[in-house]
Order: structure tokens, then C-alpha cells, then sequence
């Protein structure tokens, strides 16, 4: 028997379970981080004490999102928060099975499910908690405003870029390498049939 065949393998896994544990810790962080501003908005804004913290640029609002991002459909009543508890814990599976799949030395993307798993965890613990989700976060600039949105919608978009930005043009890069090695290859094998 190998064992240091077994003791590699052994650290190896020890070294990648450690790394998406730091993660998963960074995660737990901001998801904190957002239950906490949430908490401190209903405490200090709720009652219209709202509050400017760049003049012409970003104040914070008290608002109940009772639909889904950015405020669209907000009528859907009680069917509709757990339709979104649903819907939520579905892709926190998806994110997180992608998560344990992806390999250790991409940053990148373990990064963006880092953050997309707190984001979606802050907003469907209000949703299911309390049955909406509060924003208070608010972007503008002369007469364009952002729609009102909070930490976790903040980590969802960050992550959902990352893993965008991924997807397209790391993708992208993967398959021009593998294009250019498979040319590579057929030009060194006809190299060869004409020796």
C-alpha cells in the first residue's frame, strides 16, 4: 500500500475543504454585516428619519421590497413571499453545489459563490423571516436614482459580475487555448506524416 500516495491525497483535500471553509467564513461575514445594517435601518429609519450621507448621492431610505430584486413585482402577496423562499433556497443549492465543484485555485469564482450565497441568504432570511426584504441603501445622482437595495443585493450583484465576467471571457480564453493546442497538435502531426 502507498501511503504517500494516501497522505497527498489526504493534505490535498485537508488544504481545499480549508480554503472553501475560509470562504464559506468570509460568507458568513457579509451575510452578518447585512443582517446587522438591517436591523440598524429598522431601528434608526423606519420612521422617516431617513438620512443623507453624500448630498446629491447616496442617503439611506427605510423601504419594504415585497416583490423581487429592484422592487418588481411587489402584489404578489402571501403566495408570492414563498414562492421567493422557494425560489431562493433553490438557487443557494445551485450556487453551493457549484461551489464544492469548482477547483481550489479559482478565486474567482469561489469568490462570486462567496458572495452570492450571502446575498441570497440575507434576503431570504428577511423574506422568510418577516415576509419582505428592507432596503435602505439609495444611489443618485441628479435625476438618476438606483433603485433602493441593501448588503445583500450589493454581494448578489457583485458576485453575479464576477461569475459573469468568468463565464464569458475566462470561458472564452479556455477555448482559445484548447484551439490553439488542437492546432497545434494537427500542425505538429502533419509535420510529422511529411518527414
Amino acid at each position: 500500500m502507498d501511503t504517500g500516495f494516501n497522505n497527498t491525497a489526504m493534505t490535498n483535500t485537508r488544504a481545499r475543504l480549508g480554503w472553501r471553509a475560509g470562504y464559506l467564513l468570509a460568507s458568513f461575514g457579509i451575510y452578518m454585516v447585512d443582517q446587522s445594517s438591517k436591523a440598524w435601518a429598522v431601528r434608526a429609519l423606519r420612521f422617516g428619519d431617513d438620512r443623507s450621507i453624500v448630498r446629491g448621492f447616496l442617503d439611506f431610505i427605510y423601504t419594504e421590497n415585497r416583490g423581487i430584486a429592484f422592487g418588481q413585482l411587489q402584489e404578489s402577496g402571501s403566495f408570492g413571499r414563498w414562492f421567493f423562499v422557494v425560489l431562493a433556497i433553490a438557487a443557494a443549492v445551485a450556487v453551493f453545489y457549484y461551489f464544492l465543484r469548482t477547483p481550489r485555485n479559482d478565486d474567482r469564482v469561489l469568490g462570486a459563490c462567496a458572495l452570492l450565497l450571502a446575498g441570497i441568504a440575507g434576503n431570504l432570511t428577511d423574506r422568510a423571516r418577516i415576509g419582505y426584504v428592507i432596503d435602505f441603501i439609495v444611489v443618485h445622482a441628479g435625476s438618476w436614482h438606483w433603485p433602493t437595495f441593501n448588503v445583500a443585493d450589493a454581494s448578489i450583484s457583485i458576485g453575479a459580475l464576477l461569475l459573469a465576467y468568468d463565464l464569458v471571457f475566462e470561458g472564452r480564453k479556455k477555448s482559445g487555448v484548447g484551439h490553439q493546442s488542437a492546432v497545434v497538435s494537427e500542425v505538429g502531426s502533419q509535420d510529422l506524416t511529411n518527414r
